[in-house]
């Protein structure tokens, strides 16, 4: 009687133990996932001040491809800016469309096009920048006219399925091939021009750091659109810690 009273003691022991076991991870990862909400926060200061490094350079130099990586810098911080005030005071139509367009549409594009002239010509890169800011206007635009459409149980989070519209996001595709062509291919064509070049081995190397930043937060868009919204602000931060790498590598070059 008294070995059955103690297993079943024992039994419920353990059953308690793994309850109050598993509400600790519980609460642990609950804990966890709010401070990876707040990511977008330090992201967004460490961008204004790589911002403002450039553009010092930027004005020294007045080179085109500083100016461009200026800019895409300065968008990069306005899209985790729009991520920390969605965190801070919630969500808001005019700070999710203000989130899409310096995200989906300008981030990668403007990254990747200083780096269009910073490894090809002057000429190709004006062309280029043209074209792209006329595609990129137009769909500036469609995205500021679409009304907003959120189902019952919408989460807060920012994220393009609630555009009543669906085609403006057939936009960011091409865009986004852009920014990867010319940020995973500037790595090869940087690896075959500069690969053997003992005096450009800066370049090689900083345009390997800079096209991997650029794309971490492709990747973490990725994740985004399947559910994993924090993921997006861990790429963000190493992503920006890459392309700071990159820039500090080819400048003290």
């Amino acid at each position: 009687m008294c070995s059955v009273e103690f297993h079943v003691n024992l039994h419920a022991s353990i059953e308690i133990q793994s309850v109050k076991h598993g509400k600790k991870q519980i609460a642990n990862i609950i804990i966890m996932n709010r401070i990876l909400e707040f990511l977008p926060l330090i992201t967004t200061v460490l961008a204004g001040i790589f911002t403002w490094e450039i553009y010092q350079d930027f004005k020294a130099n007045k080179t085109m491809y500083l100016l461009w990586w200026t800019i895409g810098i300065f968008n990069f911080g306005l899209g985790t800016l729009s991520e920390s005030i969605n965190i801070i005071f919630g969500w808001s139509e005019g700070n999710l469309k203000f989130w899409y367009i310096t995200g989906a549409l300008l981030g990668g594009f403007s990254l990747a096009q200083g780096t269009v002239y910073f490894l090809f010509s002057k000429r190709f890169g004006n062309w280029s920048t043209c074209l792209w800011l006329i595609f990129i206007g137009v769909a500036g635009v469609c995205i500021i006219l679409t009304p907003i459409s959120l189902p019952e149980d919408f989460s807060g989070k920012l994220t393009g399925d609630v555009f009543k519209w669906q085609w403006v996001r057939y936009f960011t595709p091409f865009i986004n091939i852009y920014a990867f062509i010319f940020s995973f291919g500037s790595a090869l064509y940087a690896a075959n021009m500069y690969f053997k070049q003992i005096t450009k081995e800066a370049r090689f190397i900083g345009s390997i750091y800079i096209s991997f930043g650029t794309l971490l937060p492709s990747i973490g868009g990725f994740y985004t659109k399947i559910g994993y919204v924090n993921i997006l602000f861990i790429s963000g931060l190493i992503g920006l810690g890459f392309i700071y790498r990159g820039y500090r590598i080819i400048k003290s070059n």
